[in-house]
């Protein structure tokens, strides 16, 4: 599974974040994960697998923060927003649409 990006060149730190997430990936091969920088202090993470039907937010969370906490603090900062949903409820979700089609940041 690869993860999707919305810039051919990413910055340090986004590029950092995606290759922290690889591992993630490697392990759960079904799931799609998108990351994007939203502007020069936020990093939007989506992860859509249908692994999370049943489990909690916090259970959904656990598996993948593992992978980011191996990152400097300064880095994982940045993440502003870490969608895990199952792709039924990204459907219905305001967040996941929000990440479909972003307001553009002010910043």
């Amino acid at each position: 599974m690869t993860i999707k990006l919305r810039v051919k060149r990413p910055d340090p730190v986004l590029r950092r974040i995606v290759d922290a997430l690889d591992a993630y990936a490697t392990a759960h091969p079904d799931a799609v994960i998108e990351a994007y920088r939203h502007n020069s202090v936020s990093v939007r993470i989506r992860i859509l697998s249908s692994e999370f039907a049943g489990r909690s937010r916090a259970e959904r969370e656990e598996e993948v923060w593992a992978a980011l906490e191996k990152l400097p603090d300064e880095t994982v900062s940045e993440v502003s927003l870490l969608l895990l949903l199952t792709p039924e409820e990204a459907k219905n979700s305001f967040a996941s649409s929000e990440f479909d089609d972003p307001i553009p940041s002010k910043l």
